[in-house]
């Protein structure tokens, strides 16, 4: 409904509206439609870029194959070179290692000559060759399976066939470049290890009849030292393939020892020995093949690697299609925008003071016709609350008044009337005793219930008095009492019911009622600039372990007490330390049962002055 109305409003109704409209559309549709066809000329030829780039990374690693597969293809022809070593050899795979130790020993011990060493120069072949991962000797006749490690380890493991599934995996491997087999790898303990490997046949020269395999293994991740010089320079994964489409190496490293998962879309798209991109599921593929090797480098791209590729020209591009339309649709909309908001404003006001809120305003500063609609509202909602103030709230305000004093005059003065009643006719009956007692109660009654912005060190001095006293009367001479003060600190600004608690707990739990000498000692000084009341007594005291039950209470403040007398010092404590700070409250201490308490109160204070104790007692 607001778009049909505010179609009405800017559009249907508004010629000028129209052709500005029908301006920007044609003006858009020309720019997206310029803009689309250079950004399809340029990408396509970005993509053929960066698939060029990743074609000459391809056979970067081409040649490095092929440099590793010579080296494994001229190690026997090194050895059928050398006659000596060639014997030797034969004889190391045709008997058991322990013969061919005797074997050597005993040449030396003929000749005195250390002749030439097959295992020796294995080893010297990995010692110049740091690609090489692993040779690994299989002698047929013997059914064992001799392995030289880049670390200098030497390792002989039977794999008797009755055993081992690894004379059969032997007899079928070929030349061709390929993963290491797996029950080899097994049987060595390297499975877990990124290698591809290359088989060469061991025979005797000799009788030409054949002896073995030599299986050389070239660590896999050594192919990045293909990539040297274009890893800044080719965009997605390179793949080294064997025959059977297993993976030797991918940049990635996700899928060494699995299956190229676009391996017969690989064989299907390309012939040997060229390139092209394959757009099917999003992907770009590169296929170079290797006739002698038997592996396939292949390359793939997704679209968002070739995108990377043109991003800043599609950026470049959308940047000035985007400024164009800006212009084209902005600046002629912002005049209509404007004067829609202004009224949709004014809307949402006339809505929020139906709802009635009265504060709300306009603030349109403009001079032209909607901005005049706005200050006439703006007057008209000041008048508007002027007179609701001046004479609604002001009639409520002054009745709410009247009954406040009222009930303020009515309530206390009852309660004042009716006590001095009962006092009256305790005291005509000759119960002077309770009269005093009364009159005490009123008083104290009466300091509490009166509100006053401040209230004093003195004040609450004078309701521990009264409480007191009201209870010297109860106990008639067996309770004494004496209250000492320092005059400078009497007008001091104090907490209401911070002492008086305190002493309503002597009363209630310390007070010894068989004995006439019970006395309690209310102390206000100066101390360190804070004011410390202490409140001592001679009363029952405080068992040890109840004495640190209260402390523990006293300090774990904010939680439910469940200490006898707990309640009101973990009331006061609390509110003291909420008022002040974690070094103010009450601190509790007891010589033990039948050894009296001694109650600590501290408050801030800032003023300075000579210590003048002033002294009140009673009993």
């Amino acid at each position: 409904m607001d778009i049909l109305g505010f179609y009405r409003r800017t559009v249907k109704n508004n010629l000028f509206t129209k052709a500005v409209l029908l301006f920007s559309f044609i003006t858009i549709v020309t720019i997206i439609a310029f803009s689309y066809f250079m950004f399809t000329s340029m990408s396509q030829s970005a993509v053929r870029r960066e698939l060029d780039n990743q074609k000459a990374a391809m056979s970067a690693i081409d040649r490095y194959i092929n440099l590793r597969v010579a080296e494994a293809d001229s190690i026997m022809p090194d050895i059928y070179r050398d006659d000596a070593l060639s014997m030797d050899l034969s004889y190391f795979m045709l008997n058991p290692y322990s013969d061919y130790i005797r074997y050597r020993l005993d040449r030396y011990a003929e000749t005195g000559i250390d002749s030439a060493n097959a295992k020796a120069h294995m080893e010297n072949v990995l010692n110049t060759r740091p690609d090489i991962q692993a040779l690994i000797l299989y002698s047929s006749e013997q059914q064992v399976l001799y392995s030289y490690g880049n670390d200098g380890e030497f390792r002989a493991v039977a794999v008797n066939a009755s055993q081992s599934y690894v004379p059969d995996a032997m007899a079928i491997e070929n030349a061709n470049v390929s993963q290491p087999n797996a029950w080899v790898s097994r049987a060595l303990g390297k499975a877990d290890q990124a290698m591809y490997s290359v088989t060469t046949p061991v025979n005797d020269k000799q009788t030409l009849k054949n002896l073995g395999q030599l299986t050389v293994w070239f660590d896999s991740s050594r192919l990045w030292n293909a990539l040297t010089a274009y890893e800044k320079e080719f965009k997605g994964d390179i793949f080294v393939l064997s025959a059977d489409g297993r993976v030797l190496f991918d940049t990635s490293g996700h899928y060494y020892g699995e299956r190229f998962p676009y391996a017969e879309r690989l064989d299907s798209v390309y012939d040997v020995n060229t390139s092209g991109p394959s757009e099917e599921d999003g992907m770009y593929l590169n296929k170079l093949a290797s006739t002698s090797g038997g592996y396939t480098v292949a390359g793939l791209m997704s679209r968002a690697d070739a995108a990377e590729s043109y991003r800043s020209l599609q950026r470049t591009i959308v940047t000035i299609s985007i400024v164009c339309i800006a212009f084209a649709i902005l600046v002629p909309s912002l005049f209509i925008f404007s004067f829609a908001k202004r009224t949709n404003r004014i809307i949402r006001l006339t809505q929020q003071v139906k709802r009635g809120d009265l504060t709300t305003r306009l603030r349109d500063q403009k001079e032209d016709e909607l901005g005049q609609i706005s200050s006439g509202f703006d007057d008209m909602l000041d008048e508007l609350n002027l007179y609701i103030d001046r004479v609604y709230k002001a009639d409520i305000k002054q009745k709410h008044t009247e009954l406040a004093a009222l009930q303020a005059r009515v309530n206390p003065h009852f309660l004042y009337n009716t006590l001095e009643v009962i006092r009256m006719r305790a005291v005509s009956q000759g119960a002077k005793d309770v009269g005093e007692m009364i009159y005490s109660l009123s008083m104290l009654f009466k300091s509490f219930v009166q509100q006053k912005e401040r209230h004093t060190l003195k004040e609450e001095l004078e309701a521990c008095r009264l409480y007191l006293e009201l209870f010297r009367i109860r106990y008639k001479d067996r309770l004494a009492y004496d209250i000492q003060a320092d005059p400078e600190l009497l007008d001091t600004e104090v907490p209401r019911l911070s002492v008086q608690p305190i002493v309503e707990n002597y009363i209630v739990h310390g007070i010894r009622n068989r004995d006439a000498d019970n006395r309690i000692v209310i102390f206000a000084d100066r101390e360190h600039g804070d004011i410390a009341v202490r409140v001592r007594d001679n009363g029952r005291g405080i068992p040890t372990e109840k004495l640190r039950e209260l402390q523990i209470a006293l300090h774990n403040a904010g939680e439910e007490a469940d200490s006898e007398g707990g309640f009101g010092m973990r009331s006061v404590h609390e509110r003291l330390r909420l008022l002040y700070g974690p070094d103010y409250g009450i601190s509790l201490h007891s010589g033990g049962t039948g050894q009296g308490t001694l109650v600590e109160i501290r408050y801030p204070v800032s003023e300075k002055g000579e210590r003048h104790v002033q002294s009140i007692s009673g009993g």
